[in-house]
């Protein structure tokens, strides 16, 4: 006699276990051999406090998804999975930045995880994808930009470029169609402190709803423009 679980996809027995809407957030690691040293350990540190964060507030830690995809090379690292259930990676520095190819796979997760959402009938609000650089991407990269600047123009979802010390913001502001934001100092913490709040602060509302999230570029804040 077959099981008829067997048959039943992963995602719908996740979502019949946890119906909430869904804030899904990518984040785009740059793990190339020039992080290496003090930016990678503090950027290890802000992903244990974000994870710490949200899952402190009992409803973002059920609508919160976190993904991660690291380059280079490009690596899904962590697949979608809600803040109580996800577990910060010990990520090590090495290689290039194949940041187009990063973009690509991660923006095609973000759909198919999308899919899944309106396939069980789950709720969801916009996306955010967060992109974090130390330099400038080593590949092509403009079929990335192009991918974003359509998802932005259809709302599909939120692109976000921070560029850490040594990073090519001039190259950031072609693939972003925000203007990028420059982390101050290795302020990673201070960065995922601001996206774990603002993360709680989505949740709370109602899919749909527009909600206000302090500006990061303000003198006291983690980044500048």
């Amino acid at each position: 006699m077959s099981d008829p679980f067997a048959q039943m996809p992963f995602s719908g027995i996740e979502f019949a276990d946890n119906p909430e809407p869904r804030c899904p957030c990518l984040l785009l690691l740059d793990t190339s051999a020039s992080m290496a040293g003090e930016a990678i350990r503090e950027l290890n540190a802000g992903l244990v406090l974000f994870k710490d964060e949200i899952s402190a507030d009992s409803l973002a830690a059920k609508r919160a998804e976190i993904a991660i995809v690291t380059f280079g090379p490009p690596k899904v690292v962590n697949d979608f999975t809600t803040a109580d259930y996800f577990q910060p990676p010990h990520l090590v520095a090495d290689h290039d930045t194949p940041m187009g190819a990063a973009i690509e796979m991660g923006l095609k997760m973000l759909d198919q995880r999308k899919q899944a959402y309106k396939n069980s009938g789950i709720g969801y609000f916009r996306p955010w994808v967060f992109l974090i650089t130390d330099g400038g991407p080593t590949d092509q990269w403009w079929a990335a930009a192009e991918m974003i600047k359509n998802g932005e123009s259809t709302q599909a979802f939120s692109f976000f470029a921070v560029g850490v010390e040594g990073a090519n913001m001039e190259t950031l502001a072609k693939i972003s169609v925000r203007a990028p934001l420059k982390l101050k100092e290795l302020r990673f913490r201070d960065l995922f402190m601001w996206l774990s709040s603002s993360m709680k602060s989505v949740s709370r509302s109602k899919v749909g709803d527009q909600v206000l999230l302090l500006n990061p570029a303000t003198p006291e804040g983690w980044a500048s423009v």
